[in-house]
C-alpha cells in the first residue's frame, strides 16, 4: 500500500491511512514495519460466499489529508 500510494512507511502514520472494511469484521489491515496490506482476520470463503462461485472482500484505504 505505501508503494502503491508513493508514500514513505513514516509518513502512512503520519496521514492516518487506515484500511476500512465494508461490514462489521475487520478482515484486513496494513502491517506497521512494511506497509504491505495483510489479513487482520480470519477469513471463511464457505460462510462469506457460500453460493456464489466468485467470492470478492471489498476494503477501502483511507488517507487523511491531501495527496
Amino acid at each position: 500500500v505505501a508503494k502503491d500510494l508513493g508514500l514513505e512507511l513514516p509518513a502512512l502514520r503520519d496521514r492516518g491511512v487506515r484500511i476500512l472494511d465494508r461490514g462489521r469484521t475487520q478482515y484486513f489491515a496494513l502491517h506497521g514495519k512494511t506497509g504491505h496490506l495483510v489479513t487482520a482476520e480470519r477469513i471463511d470463503r464457505e460462510q462469506l460466499c457460500e453460493s456464489v462461485q466468485q467470492c470478492m472482500l471489498r476494503c477501502e484505504v483511507i488517507v487523511e489529508g491531501e495527496m
